[in-house]
């Protein structure tokens, strides 16, 4: 086997109107596929060549200590007073590392989401 590139990632979600209003709303990503079918729903946003998706489906359950997606921002500073401004709960305060500087947040079902912004020459 041999895995070319990230597929996407996906969060599990208990209210997909709730969840896109984070989404969308609060992240400002743009929904790129959008699908209600028997199985579930599911909503992909495409940002370059990756694509996050929050999904509802039966046993699908929504987890803070699951997978991680981190978002890169052009302006950490900004997005983190913006999710202030939307009182978002962080998970984990903003902090720098020496490659980066981040935050966790946490989505409407609790699952983490990490703030990220690379150093220069990173």
């Amino acid at each position: 086997m041999k895995v070319t590139e990230l597929a996407f990632c996906c969060y599990a979600v208990t209210d997909m109107p709730r969840a896109r209003k984070f989404y969308e709303g609060v992240l400002g990503l743009k929904p790129t596929t959008v699908s209600d079918t028997p199985n579930g729903k599911w909503v992909e946003y495409e940002f370059g060549p990756y694509a996050l998706a929050i999904g509802a489906a039966p046993g699908f359950k929504p987890n803070p200590d699951g997978c991680s997606a981190a978002l890169e921002v052009e302006d950490f500073d900004s997005a983190i007073a913006e999710l202030r401004a939307n009182k978002i709960s962080f998970r984990m305060e903003p902090f720098t590392a020496p490659n980066c500087r981040m935050a966790m947040v946490y989505d409407p079902d609790g699952n983490t989401l990490c703030i990220h912004k690379r150093n220069p020459g990173h």
